[in-house]
Protein backbone atom coordinates (compact mmCIF):
# COMPACT_ATOMS: atom_id res chain seq x y z
CA UNK A 1 0.00 0.00 0.00
CA UNK A 2 1.07 3.46 -1.00
CA UNK A 3 0.07 6.57 0.47
CA UNK A 4 0.57 9.81 -1.91
CA UNK A 5 -0.37 13.37 -0.70
CA UNK A 6 -0.30 16.29 -2.97
CA UNK A 7 0.80 19.62 -1.73
CA UNK A 8 1.13 23.45 -3.52
CA UNK A 9 -1.90 23.78 -5.36
CA UNK A 10 -3.41 27.65 -5.18
CA UNK A 11 -4.65 30.54 -7.11
CA UNK A 12 -1.79 32.14 -9.33
CA UNK A 13 -1.91 34.72 -12.34
CA UNK A 14 -1.51 33.78 -15.70
CA UNK A 15 2.11 33.90 -16.66
CA UNK A 16 2.70 32.57 -13.51
CA UNK A 17 4.60 29.51 -11.48
CA UNK A 18 3.50 26.97 -9.01
CA UNK A 19 5.23 24.43 -7.99
CA UNK A 20 3.41 20.75 -6.50
CA UNK A 21 4.85 17.96 -4.70
CA UNK A 22 3.79 14.65 -3.97
CA UNK A 23 4.92 13.04 -0.58
CA UNK A 24 4.85 8.96 -0.70
CA UNK A 25 5.04 6.77 1.86
CA UNK A 26 4.01 3.11 2.80
CA UNK A 27 6.12 1.31 -0.01
CA UNK A 28 9.76 1.54 -1.50
CA UNK A 29 9.46 4.83 -3.58
CA UNK A 30 11.89 3.98 -6.35
CA UNK A 31 9.61 1.02 -7.17
CA UNK A 32 7.13 3.04 -8.67
CA UNK A 33 7.21 5.40 -11.81
CA UNK A 34 5.31 8.53 -10.87
CA UNK A 35 2.57 10.70 -12.69
CA UNK A 36 1.02 13.74 -12.48
CA UNK A 37 -2.73 13.86 -14.29
CA UNK A 38 -5.59 16.61 -13.85
CA UNK A 39 -8.80 17.05 -14.23
CA UNK A 40 -10.78 20.29 -14.85
CA UNK A 41 -14.95 20.42 -13.91
CA UNK A 42 -17.18 18.69 -16.52
CA UNK A 43 -13.82 17.12 -18.30
CA UNK A 44 -11.87 13.64 -18.10
CA UNK A 45 -9.03 13.20 -16.43
CA UNK A 46 -5.83 13.65 -18.81
CA UNK A 47 -1.94 13.01 -18.44
CA UNK A 48 0.31 15.69 -17.77
CA UNK A 49 3.67 14.18 -17.03
CA UNK A 50 5.37 11.31 -16.05
CA UNK A 51 8.73 10.42 -14.60
CA UNK A 52 10.42 6.38 -14.39
CA UNK A 53 11.59 4.39 -11.57
CA UNK A 54 15.25 5.13 -11.25
CA UNK A 55 16.62 6.47 -14.76
CA UNK A 56 14.42 9.75 -14.53
CA UNK A 57 12.95 9.22 -17.94
CA UNK A 58 10.31 11.48 -18.37
CA UNK A 59 7.74 12.31 -20.70
CA UNK A 60 4.99 15.45 -20.89
CA UNK A 61 1.58 15.78 -22.57
CA UNK A 62 1.76 18.29 -25.75
CA UNK A 63 -0.19 21.27 -23.63
CA UNK A 64 2.65 21.61 -21.06
CA UNK A 65 5.74 20.72 -22.59
CA UNK A 66 8.74 23.35 -22.60
CA UNK A 67 6.36 24.50 -19.37
CA UNK A 68 6.14 21.52 -17.33
CA UNK A 69 9.01 19.81 -15.37
CA UNK A 70 8.76 16.68 -13.42
CA UNK A 71 11.36 15.37 -11.27
CA UNK A 72 11.66 13.22 -8.47
CA UNK A 73 13.81 12.73 -4.92
CA UNK A 74 13.74 9.14 -4.24
CA UNK A 75 15.54 10.34 -0.62
CA UNK A 76 12.66 12.17 -0.04
CA UNK A 77 10.29 10.02 -0.97
CA UNK A 78 8.64 12.78 -3.47
CA UNK A 79 8.16 13.74 -6.47
CA UNK A 80 7.81 17.69 -7.94
CA UNK A 81 5.89 18.94 -10.92
CA UNK A 82 7.21 23.16 -11.83
CA UNK A 83 4.47 24.59 -13.52
CA UNK A 84 5.74 28.13 -15.30
CA UNK A 85 3.88 30.24 -17.93
CA UNK A 86 0.79 28.57 -16.61
CA UNK A 87 -2.70 29.53 -18.10
CA UNK A 88 -5.93 30.08 -17.22
CA UNK A 89 -6.84 26.17 -19.09
CA UNK A 90 -4.04 24.88 -16.69
CA UNK A 91 -6.70 25.12 -13.87
CA UNK A 92 -7.90 21.78 -12.72
CA UNK A 93 -7.14 19.70 -9.61
CA UNK A 94 -3.73 17.73 -10.06
CA UNK A 95 -3.00 14.20 -9.13
CA UNK A 96 -0.12 12.50 -8.26
CA UNK A 97 -0.06 8.87 -9.18
CA UNK A 98 1.93 5.44 -8.64
CA UNK A 99 2.83 3.23 -10.50
CA UNK A 100 4.56 0.13 -9.72
CA UNK A 101 6.68 -0.66 -12.79
CA UNK A 102 9.05 -3.54 -13.27
CA UNK A 103 10.74 -1.38 -16.03
CA UNK A 104 13.39 1.47 -14.92
CA UNK A 105 12.74 3.52 -17.90
CA UNK A 106 9.17 2.69 -19.33
CA UNK A 107 6.37 5.45 -18.32
CA UNK A 108 2.80 4.99 -18.91
CA UNK A 109 0.22 8.01 -19.63
CA UNK A 110 -2.82 5.91 -19.18
CA UNK A 111 -4.75 6.82 -16.07
CA UNK A 112 -6.11 3.16 -15.39
CA UNK A 113 -2.42 1.16 -15.49
CA UNK A 114 -1.72 3.76 -12.45
CA UNK A 115 -1.74 1.86 -8.75
CA UNK A 116 -2.39 4.27 -6.34
CA UNK A 117 -3.75 8.10 -6.41
CA UNK A 118 -3.35 10.97 -4.24
CA UNK A 119 -6.50 13.17 -3.03
CA UNK A 120 -5.78 16.08 -5.44
CA UNK A 121 -4.56 19.82 -5.42
CA UNK A 122 -6.54 22.76 -6.70
CA UNK A 123 -4.56 24.76 -9.18
CA UNK A 124 -6.35 28.35 -10.40
CA UNK A 125 -4.75 30.40 -12.88
CA UNK A 126 -7.01 33.59 -13.28
CA UNK A 127 -6.35 35.45 -16.49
Amino acid sequence: QVQLVESGGGLVQAGGSLKLSCAASGHTFSSYAMGWFRQAPGKSREFVAAISRAVGNTYYADSVKGRFTISRDNAKNTVYLQMNSLKPEDTAVYYCAADYSSSTVVVTTIPREYDYWGQGTQVTVSS
